[in-house]
């Protein structure tokens, strides 16, 4: 049986969830489980940013929502709202990219960490990725609000 890590400082944790992948266009979502012991208020959107499998920085243009990257909805639209997480309960996001490579001579990006500020002045919380962030080299990655987890 699996061991559940400690939970991080800050009260949350980080799980990835589903994605797709389909001629070039990526979705993918994120869960952000409340594993402490109050209650994690959400707004907005998630701060996030990329890491390569070196941990050295992404470059990236991270947008709300997935306009200019599909022209079909792709789960990272909607408005915000406040959510409130009781312990044990979770939220996500979701993300949508392009895996495409407009100019062979500059390297595709590929991001193997995520980093994630839930909300204003909280820690930083890092998931290392099962699958990762192909941009290749359009460097454009659109985001979703926070959602509370279906149950």
């Amino acid at each position: 049986m699996a061991k559940t890590p400690a939970c991080p400082p800050g009260g949350v944790r980080l799980v990835e969830g589903a994605g797709d992948a389909a001629m070039g266009l990526r979705v993918a979502d994120v869960q952000l489980v409340n594993c402490g012991t109050e209650a994690y208020v959400l707004e907005g959107y998630p701060e996030i940013r990329l890491l390569d499998a070196k941990r050295a920085p992404v470059e990236a243009a991270v947008q709300h929502g997935g306009a200019g990257i599909a022209a079909a909805p792709t789960g990272a639209e909607g408005d915000a709202h406040r959510i409130e997480l009781r312990p044990g309960q979770a939220a996500g996001f979701g993300m949508v990219w392009r895996n495409l490579v407009t100019d062979s001579t500059v390297p595709a990006a590929e991001g193997w960490v995520l980093e994630v500020t839930p909300r204003a002045g909280a820690p930083r919380v890092e998931l290392e990725l099962r699958h990762r962030v192909d941009l290749g080299n359009t460097g454009k990655l659109g985001i979703g609000p926070w959602k509370a987890a279906a149950r």
